[in-house]
């Protein structure tokens, strides 16, 4: 299998995280590309017209894109511990990681609009919004302790993903100060091999 990823990317994070964690990081080739918007990758493109990272390529070429979906094949083919399979708590989880998906959405928004967009285009009040929204989950998430005390699961993940995300591109907004109960799990979670080797390198 074949991983297209950046070292920035939270997204690619997630995935890596998860590979570690279920054995299969070592069937897995990593393949470095870069994409951004306004900038023309046409090769990219013949991959997923959406220019997005990850993508997983099977060894029959088969192409499985979005990052929540590689992860669920990845726990398929891993022992299936990072979603549950079945009941209430398969439905919370893949909420949760909705909306912490969302969150991350934004946060990228948020770095395209302030480094990428023209100067002079910029809309400030569409920046804000955004960020709001990332930072609005953020609190929501600091109240559930059933996620942060919880089975290490894909919510768990891509949590840890957005606080790790924040520090690598938003490392004066004070999510820390704002939020004790996530940088406590975030600490926690660097406790995990997986977690701590999949930082993203200083920009």
């Amino acid at each position: 299998m074949k991983l297209t990823f950046s070292p920035a990317s939270p997204f690619a994070r997630k995935v890596r995280i998860a590979a570690i964690e279920l054995g299969l990081i070592d069937k897995i080739e990593f393949v470095p590309a870069t994409v951004a918007p306004g900038q023309a990758n046409d090769e990219y493109s013949k991959i997923t017209p959406l220019k997005k990272l990850p993508v997983l390529i099977l060894d029959h070429g088969d192409v499985i894109l979005d990052s929540y979906v590689i992860v669920e094949y990845l726990n398929e083919l891993g022992g299936g511990r990072l979603i549950p399979g079945y009941g209430p708590r398969r439905w919370q989880v893949k909420t949760d990681h909705s909306l912490i998906n969302g969150m991350l959405d934004s946060m990228l928004l948020c770095r395209y609009e302030k480094m990428v967009r023209p100067q002079g285009s910029a809309w400030p009040a569409w920046y804000d919004d955004h960020w709001n929204r990332a930072w609005t989950g953020m609190a929501r998430f600091e109240n559930r302790p059933e996620v942060l005390n919880g089975p290490f699961d894909i919510a768990q993940i891509g949590l840890v993903c957005v606080l790790g995300y924040a520090d690598f591109r938003f490392p004066d907004c004070g999510w820390r100060k704002a939020y004790p109960k996530l940088d406590a799990f975030n600490q926690k979670m660097l406790e995990r091999p997986a977690v701590k080797i999949s930082v993203p390198p200083p920009a």
